[in-house]
């Protein structure tokens, strides 16, 4: 074997070890802890959630408040290519009239499909199905890429 091969054949051999140890995944929003939410029970006040799990990443008003806790995890498997999502979850409170919760959900991508993690249910139709599945538009709409 020539000097030229062996050198080139252990170039390439360094150039796929330096990218792929580049490969990275990477947390970003709210990261949930499992304490906290069992700390967060239907009925608790909305003070609560607040002193539990913090601010929320965004509300809406569907009939009554609701608090939404956004996290991504993201993938770049070569350090100059663009991130990828590879899994996105939304933390649903839910809030009656009188300011307790009402329902909690955990919403993510199962099957293409935005999923409850927590009820182990397909969302229903309606206003709050519309605004989760807006959350999951881009993952939603690259999932079969």
């Amino acid at each position: 074997m020539s000097n030229n091969r062996v050198i080139g054949l252990a170039a390439a051999g360094a150039l796929a070890l330096v990218l792929s140890a580049c490969a990275e995944e990477q947390s970003k929003g709210y990261v949930l802890s499992e304490s906290a939410l069992q700390q967060v029970q239907v009925g608790a006040s909305q003070e609560q959630v607040l002193v539990v799990l913090g601010t929320p990443s965004t509300t809406a008003t569907l009939k009554g408040d609701v608090f939404y806790y956004i996290s991504q995890k993201t993938h770049r498997p070569v350090a100059f290519m663009n991130p990828k999502i590879s899994d996105q979850r939304v933390l649903a409170i839910y809030f009656n009239g009188q300011r307790r919760v009402e329902k909690i959900a955990n919403y993510g991508l199962k099957d293409g499909r935005v999923f409850d993690f927590l009820n182990q249910a397909t969302p229903t139709a309606g206003q709050e199905t519309n605004f989760v599945e807006h959350m999951f538009k881009g993952l939603l709409s690259t999932e079969d890429e």
